[in-house]
């Protein structure tokens, strides 16, 4: 029996909040996503640059450095270090623009690689408006040595070596002669641009080139830090605050020249 005030059970009264009903259990909270941990420089710069802490340099001077294997066309193995000219040139450009950069500080220790990246490299550091200079540590070797030769300056370290040889593909006789010629162009390539940028001459580079009985199984010289500044290759035999301060000696110089030219 309903009374004239009563409603059904289960209908709410018109102007009354209805309360839980004790029938139904209370259904649990939706589990959330626990918040995003911060990023960790330290952690980062530990997996990018295998360091915890970046070393915070001159802003005014770019380090750029050419590290193991020069890779260009064909990508190497995942096992060999390179250096990728894609991620070169970049750089290069940004230094030339940026009003901050005044001078490129250029660390290598390369095996060699391919000859027309490292070739390309080598013709946009010596295009560079502002001062470079180069520091040789460990080996410049093949394709390095346009590129060592390439900046304003250059030191090599006084264990450092350079292997100097002629461009070849493989262990093989080359059979087709326009293979042969291509890469005889590219060799004089590599020669011109090595004599225009440093002291040493045309002739005495190719005798370095072509010399036989040093190199066990190719023709070629090796020569040491203090054997590449007499042959003329290298500048000067140093480390590297040899380099830092020259770069900067050279920056200096460059402002004196140009006193009303804001970069």
């Amino acid at each position: 029996m309903l009374f004239r005030n009563e409603e059904p059970t289960g209908t709410p009264i018109p102007g009354m909040v209805p309360g839980p009903d004790p029938a139904v259990p209370d259904k649990p909270p939706l589990p959330t996503a626990p918040p995003l941990a911060p990023k960790n420089p330290a952690l980062e710069n530990l997996e990018a640059l295998g360091t915890t802490q970046v070393p915070v340099v001159s802003p005014n001077i770019h380090l750029l450095t050419i590290i193991g294997q020069v890779e260009g066309h064909l990508t190497l193995p995942p096992q060999n270090k390179t250096t990728k000219y894609e991620h070169i040139i970049p750089q290069l450009v940004a230094v030339e623009q940026s009003p901050e950069i005044e001078g490129l500080l250029l660390v290598l220790n390369t095996v060699g690689g391919d000859v027309e990246a490292g070739l390309a490299i080598a013709e946009m550091i010596a295009s560079l408006s502002k001062p470079s200079v180069s520091l040789v540590l460990g080996g410049g070797h093949s394709i390095g040595v346009p590129i060592a030769v390439s900046t304003t300056y250059s030191f090599i370290a006084t264990t450092a070596t350079m292997t100097i040889h002629p461009i070849r593909l493989t262990g093989l006789v080359i059979g087709v002669p326009q293979t042969y010629d291509y890469l005889d162009k590219m060799q004089d390539r590599v020669i011109r641009f090595v004599v225009a940028n440093s002291n040493c001459s045309e002739q005495r580079f190719r005798e370095l080139m072509f010399r036989t009985g040093e190199l066990a199984r190719d023709v070629g010289t090796i020569v040491v830090g203090p054997d590449a500044v007499k042959e003329g290759l290298i500048d000067e035999v140093g480390g590297l605050s040899d380099a830092v301060r020259k770069l900067r000696q050279l920056i200096a110089e460059r402002k004196q020249a140009r006193p009303g030219v804001v970069q």
